[in-house]
C-alpha cells in the first residue's frame, strides 16, 4: 500500500507540516505522523479525510505510488487531473451472476439503501441482495435497480423502482439525462446531471420537481454512477391536461375571481352608504 508514502509526499509538496494538515484534518498530530510512518493504518474516515484535503481519490492515494510518476503528472494529479476522479480508469463492480452465467438486476430496497452506501463494494453484501431480470434488457450490460423515495424526481412516484445502467467511465455522463449516483454524503440519489467535469470536477444535479433547488456534488464524494434506463411503479401518475383544457380551466378561474371582486366592491359601496 502506497498512503503512508504518498500522504508525506503531498503534504512536503503543498508545503505544509504535519500541525499543519493534523489541524486541518481534525486529527493529532501524532496520529498523522503515525500514518506516514506506517505505524498505524487509516480507518475508512480518514481516508476520505485526506483525499478531500489532497483533493486525490481514496484509489490513488492507496494503490498509485506518486513517486514513480513525473513532476508534470503529479502537476496534473494535484490540479484535478486524477483519472480514478475522472471515471476513466477501469472500476471493479461487485455483482452477481444466475446459474448460466449472466449478470443478475440486484434490487436495492429502501430498507437496504442505507446499507448499500458502505457495503457496495462487498461481495457478501451484494450477494444477500434479491435478484431478478428483465428479458428486454441487454445481456451485455450491467444493470441495478433501486427504489426511489420521496417526491423530488414526480411524477416518477415516491416508492418506484428505478433501474439503472452502470457507468464505467463518468466522462460518458451525458448532461440532461437522468443518473443513480452514490455519494458519500448523501447515499443514493437519482437526478438530472449536467456533467462539468472537465471543467469544476463535479455534477450539478436537478430534480424533476422544480420546488428543488440544484446542488453540486463534487467528483471525489461520488462512488458509483447509474444511467437511468426505465422505472416500474404501482401508481399511475398524475394526467397532464391538455392545454384547451388548461386554458379553459384559467379562463374560468379569472371569471371566479372577477366576479368575487365585484362583489366585494359592492358590500364596500353598501357599508359606506350605510
Amino acid at each position: 500500500m502506497n498512503f503512508s508514502t504518498n500522504i508525506k509526499l503531498l503534504r512536503k509538496r503543498k508545503g505544509r507540516t504535519q500541525d499543519d494538515v493534523a489541524f486541518a484534518l481534525g486529527m493529532k498530530r501524532s496520529t498523522l505522523s503515525g500514518y506516514e510512518n506506517e505505524i498505524s493504518q487509516p480507518t475508512v474516515q480518514a481516508l476520505i479525510a485526506f483525499s478531500r484535503y489532497f483533493g486525490i481519490a481514496v484509489d490513488t492515494l492507496l494503490k498509485v505510488d506518486l513517486h514513480s510518476l513525473s513532476e508534470s503528472q503529479l502537476s496534473q494529479l494535484e490540479r484535478g487531473g486524477d483519472v480514478y476522479l475522472k471515471g476513466s480508469n477501469i472500476r471493479i463492480l461487485a455483482t452477481t451472476v444466475n446459474s448460466a452465467n449472466d449478470d443478475n438486476i440486484e434490487l436495492v430496497s429502501e430498507k437496504a439503501k442505507a446499507g448499500y452506501t458502505t457495503g457496495f463494494a462487498d461481495p457478501g453484501y451484494i450477494r444477500d441482495l434479491p435478484v431478478f431480470h428483465l428479458p428486454f434488457l441487454s445481456k451485455q450490460k450491467k444493470y441495478r435497480t433501486f427504489q426511489l423515495n420521496g417526491d423530488s424526481m414526480l411524477p416518477i412516484p415516491d416508492g418506484s423502482y428505478v433501474t439503472g445502467e452502470f457507468v464505467q467511465d463518468w466522462n460518458t455522463i451525458v448532461s440532461g439525462h437522468g443518473y443513480i449516483i452514490l455519494t458519500m454524503d448523501d447515499g443514493i440519489v437519482f437526478k438530472i446531471a449536467e456533467n462539468l467535469l472537465n471543467t469544476d470536477h463535479k455534477l450539478r444535479l436537478y430534480s424533476l420537481n422544480p420546488m428543488y433547488e440544484p446542488f453540486d456534488t463534487h467528483v471525489n464524494e461520488i462512488k458509483e454512477v447509474w444511467k437511468f434506463v426505465n422505472y416500474i411503479s404501482s401508481e399511475i401518475p398524475d394526467p397532464v391536461i391538455p392545454q384547451d383544457e388548461l386554458i379553459k380551466t384559467v379562463t374560468s378561474l379569472k371569471k371566479d375571481v372577477n366576479l368575487l371582486k365585484r362583489r366585494y366592491l359592492k358590500d364596500e359601496i353598501r357599508n359606506r352608504l350605510g
